[in-house]
């Protein structure tokens, strides 16, 4: 039964790896046995992650990309082709958000969140579906901020995340019984990452004593563990699912 969390012989891109979750998902699949792809548009802490992945014995390709950019993210997946022979996992973890109040925000403030996280996210599904072999997974990452509100004024990045998750279903109904690519989303509650870093003194804990049923932030591992059930053969009977990873943000 263990055999079916592994992913040796598979190839996986990870977007936004250049920091926090990006950084644990690409050397999470690669302890998996998957060669990894990363992209991201800081180029010179992308080559931190790839000597992570690399330490574990996989091989590691790294490109600057900005997810936005379509030319980007066909690049990204040539590149892994040429280099690693294949792609059989995409993580879409590049994502940005702000906290404007509505009646501040700009309207390229608001584009630039929804290019991100939403635009991005599709450029590169699609990229990768071209070339993705049947039994290929796609994981992309939303947030619970999709379907709830923390008290932050955050209408783009929420709006951008509940997208996500509409994508992903429909995505999933398109790519699975005719390419046999699974497309699944994971809704992250509250992660350490460069996000959590802007929050104001207080709020986080204020959250996790009321909101959070476990009463603390998610570990980075807890979050790589349900990304590779969704890329491995484990979760080979699931599609078009979208799975919180909060504890238990949505049901208080």
């Amino acid at each position: 039964m263990l055999d079916r969390f592994r992913l040796d012989g598979k190839v996986a891109i990870v977007t936004g790896a250049s920091s926090g979750l990006g950084v644990a998902f690409a050397r999470g699949l690669a302890e998996a046995g998957a060669d990894i792809a990363i992209g991201a548009r800081r180029e010179d802490r992308l080559e931190r992650t790839r000597a992570l992945v690399e330490e574990t014995g996989r091989r590691c390709v790294a490109l600057a990309t900005d997810v936005t950019s379509p030319e980007d993210c066909q690049a990204l997946v040539d590149a892994a082709v040429a280099e690693l022979g294949a792609v059989d996992v995409l993580v879409n973890n590049a994502g940005v958000g702000t906290a404007v109040p509505a009646l501040k925000e700009t309207p390229e403030q608001f584009r630039r969140v929804v290019d991100v996280n939403l635009h991005g996210s599709y450029w590169m599904a699609q990229a990768c579906a071209r070339v993705m072999r049947p039994g290929s997974s796609i994981v992309n990452v939303g947030s619970v901020l999709g379907e709830t509100t923390m008290g932050l004024p955050q209408a783009a990045y929420s709006a951008s995340k509940a997208a996500v998750a509409g994508l992903t279903r429909d995505l999933a109904q398109q790519w699975t019984g005719r390419r046999g690519i699974r497309v699944n989303c994971l809704e992250p509650g509250f992660f350490v990452s460069e996000m959590t870093e802007q929050y104001a003194e207080g709020y986080l804990d204020r959250q996790l004593e009321h909101r959070v049923l476990m009463r603390r932030p998610g570990d980075p591992a807890e979050l790589v563990a349900a990304a590779i059930f969704l890329a491995s053969d484990a979760g080979s009977y699931v599609t078009g699912a979208v799975i919180p990873v909060d504890g238990g943000i949505l049901i208080t």
